[in-house]
């Protein structure tokens, strides 16, 4: 009796199982497959533009001696009188900072000889930070009454740019929300969220005078050297993701 309700049971579940095993196979048939999201990736520039208040310049001395000792030591004697000259300018000693120092042997190269050491090449260059801009003309004249003969820039900018740069954060999101905005009204769709942003930022000084390796002169007294220090553009770009629905 036992064994025939065993077997009863028995048929029962395996029926029971056949059929939400079917149950499980017709579901899967008619599931809706999930929905890709629509996004949108944007990148987008936001600009603040300021006077700047620091410009920064390079001055250097090359000097050139049969030996290597005879180089470095005409080079220190040059760029002693250089930094000094900056300091009576009032260059703060924070602001004078050596960038490069180096000493090279110089050789002559011939058609089908080797190499002949002529001489030793020592360089010293300083970076000045010049916070009273309308001096920077007038201290790189000074620099090459000096000794200086190598200058280099002077690169402008900002000193403390944070604001600015929160200017240009502002700007950057509200262009990348029009443009986002505009994609989706040409597509009929309409912007759900923004999936993520990431930012990067960068200085751009704009235009800036070239200048010369400077050269020695003995001509008569000629007008400062004028440098126009115009404005400077603090830049943001932000990558932005939006999902469209």
């Amino acid at each position: 009796m036992n064994r025939v309700f065993n077997r009863r049971n028995a048929a029962r579940t395996a029926g029971l199982a056949v059929a939400m095993a079917w149950q499980g196979v017709a579901a899967a048939q008619t599931a809706v497959p999930a929905r890709t999201p629509t996004t949108l990736t944007l990148t987008v520039e936001g600009r603040a533009t300021r006077t700047p208040d620091v410009a920064e310049v390079s001055g250097g001395v090359v000097t050139s001696a049969p030996t290597a000792a005879a180089a470095m030591a005409e080079n220190a004697s040059k760029m002693n009188a250089v930094v000094n000259a900056v300091r009576k300018a009032g260059i703060a000693d924070r602001d004078i900072q050596t960038t490069g120092l180096n000493l090279a042997p110089q050789y002559r190269y011939e058609n089908n000889q080797p190499p002949v050491l002529t001489g030793y090449q020592a360089t010293n260059t300083v970076n000045l930070r010049i916070r009273k801009i309308a001096d920077t003309g007038k201290l790189l004249d000074t620099l090459v009454s000096v000794g200086a003969n190598q200058i280099n820039g002077p690169n402008f900018r900002v000193e403390d740019s944070e604001a600015a740069l929160d200017e240009a954060r502002q700007a950057a999101v509200k262009t990348a929300k029009a443009r986002a905005d505009l994609y989706a009204a040409a597509t009929g769709l309409r912007v759900r969220r923004i999936v993520t942003l990431s930012e990067s930022g960068g200085f751009d000084p704009g235009p800036r005078p070239m200048m010369m390796k400077a050269m020695a002169m003995d001509a008569a007294p000629a007008p400062p050297t004028p440098v126009a220090p115009g404005e400077v553009s603090l830049n943001i770009n932000l990558t932005v993701v939006y999902e469209l629905e």
